[in-house]
């Protein structure tokens, strides 16, 4: 069974805790997991990785067994709750992994921490601005009602739900209720981050800057984080490689580890 740590550390005057683990020895890299995830995502990718490298994954702050203050999330915050974890665990030099939303935070820490980061990879990275986002989950904002009545709701539809098998689907929208209500992470970027003129943070005006070796992987069937996305990070950074894995989709880290593993491989031990 996995095994998590925590560490301690002050950051702004506040105190945190950081849950991570870790496996392997050797060149570390850290990994860092998408929305509503937590660390436990990168383990069958790991197993790949761990006779040659040390592999620390962190759950990043507001998700999974880290700290979760009630704050207005944004990505320097994310930024600087990892910059506190990596000098607590005094490591440098490190290859920085991130998926979706922790490809976005590992971008945006390369661009704030250059002398850190000894590679890049990033898989299926947010932190483009995109306004096609604009709405495309205003149908999650009742799971965020801080009221019985829709857990009074879901209840009955259990048996409608049975009756035309869409068991699987009533489940997954529970799922997303008690992931919401426990992680004030993700509920702060439903809430607060969906509007275009939100869009203050993403990085695709500065990635230009970014000059150290860097690895883009994307689903060919991923229909959460468009190609272009993608595509922007690999034409702006100098040198950057692009791998494009065929039918996957956006769950790279889950459903298509060993994939993964055979594209990051020959580029860390190049890098």
């Amino acid at each position: 069974m996995l095994q998590k740590q925590q560490i301690t550390f002050k950051l702004n005057q506040t105190g945190y805790h950081a849950a991570y683990w870790e496996a392997g020895t050797g060149q570390p890299i850290v990994f860092l997991h998408g929305f509503m995830g937590r660390s436990e995502c990168w383990q069958a990718l790991v197993s790949h990785l761990q006779p040659h490298y040390r592999c620390i994954c962190l759950d990043q702050l507001g998700f999974g067994d880290s700290s979760k203050p009630m704050i207005r999330y944004d990505i320097a915050k994310l930024v600087e709750f990892v910059r506190a974890f990596v000098k607590e665990l005094a490591i440098s030099s490190f290859v920085l992994v991130g998926h979706s939303l922790g490809g976005w935070v590992a971008a945006a820490y390369a661009l704030a921490y250059p002398e850190d980061v000894k590679a890049l990879i990033l898989a299926a990275p947010a932190g483009i601005r995109d306004d096609s986002f604009c709405g495309r989950y205003d149908h999650l904002r009742p799971l965020l009602w801080q009221t019985p009545l829709i857990d009074w709701v879901l209840e009955l539809l259990r048996p409608l739900a049975a009756l035309t098998k869409q068991q699987d689907s009533l489940n997954q929208i529970r799922w997303i209720r008690r992931e919401l209500n426990n992680q004030p992470a993700p509920r702060s970027f439903l809430l607060d981050r969906l509007r275009p003129e939100d869009a203050i943070d993403t990085v695709e005006k500065e990635i230009y800057q970014l000059k150290l070796p860097t690895l883009v992987i994307t689903g060919e069937q991923d229909e959460t984080i468009p190609l272009w996305h993608s595509q922007t990070y690999t034409s702006e950074i100098a040198d950057a490689k692009l791998v494009v894995i065929p039918n996957a989709d956006h769950a790279l880290p889950q459903r298509y580890a060993v994939e993964m593993a055979e594209i990051m491989l020959p580029f860390l031990r190049r890098s």
